[in-house]
């Protein structure tokens, strides 16, 4: 025999176990960077800060210029009707523009980061040149642009190129070689070759690192570290 279990408050627990779950990825994400960040140098202190004002930054996005679009912009509308929010999707024509922006999280604090690493070792500067550039042709050659969206890449190729390159060039500090090759060859070869790209993706906003630490950029660097 069957027997049928109602819980009025079935809601409630699935709202209870998403915070419980996301509070655990975001705690295991905190100590996945922290880990990052401190394996390249970084004190405590200096981990906390970066921690703090990354994911402060990953809310801010600096416009950098406009460009022409050069198909319809797709844009979303919300109606909001008895309580429920409605997506309403539509198709815009004429002349439009899309603003491309850079994340502050996403992308900004990384680049300060490899500048930093690479001002407290300028003796890797050779190996982190070398690492860049391979990094940026393997990620230009396979990084997509996805109308609407941008451009996207699978999360684990730069990282794994980033930190073979660290493990083979013979700089004395792979970390570094590994988080710089990751980060600039990830935002040059997927980001900034490919800003040509930006008006046929019909996109009304296109942010460098707009993922923020779930970006390519920001985690290209940590997980190259990681890995070594």
């Amino acid at each position: 025999m069957r027997r049928t279990v109602y819980c009025p408050h079935n809601y409630f627990l699935f709202a209870l176990l998403f915070v419980v779950l996301l509070s655990v990825i975001s705690l295991l994400l905190i100590g996945v960077v922290g880990k990052a960040l401190q394996d390249v140098g970084f004190s405590p202190v200096m981990t906390a800060t970066v921690l703090v004002l990354t994911f402060i930054g990953s809310y801010i996005n600096l416009p950098l210029v406009k460009m022409k679009t050069q198909i319809p912009i797709i844009e979303e509308t919300f109606v909001k009707f008895f309580g429920m929010v409605y997506r309403i999707p539509h198709v815009r024509y004429g002349e439009k523009t899309t603003m491309v922006a850079i994340n502050v999280g996403g992308a900004l604090i990384p680049v300060f980061i490899s500048l930093y690493l690479l001002w407290k070792q300028p003796s890797t500067l050779p190996y982190a040149f070398v690492g860049i550039a391979i990094v940026s042709v393997v990620t230009h050659i396979i990084a997509k642009p996805v109308k609407g969206v941008g451009i996207t890449m699978p999360p684990f190729i730069a990282p794994l190129i980033a930190a073979l390159l660290a493990y083979i060039l013979p700089s004395g500090a792979p970390t570094i070689i590994a988080y710089v090759s990751g980060v600039l060859g990830t935002l040059i070869g997927a980001d900034v070759s490919k800003i040509h790209i930006i008006p046929k993706l019909g996109a009304p906003v296109t942010s460098i690192g707009g993922a923020g630490t779930f970006d390519g950029v920001f985690l290209s660097g940590i997980i190259a570290v990681l890995l070594l």
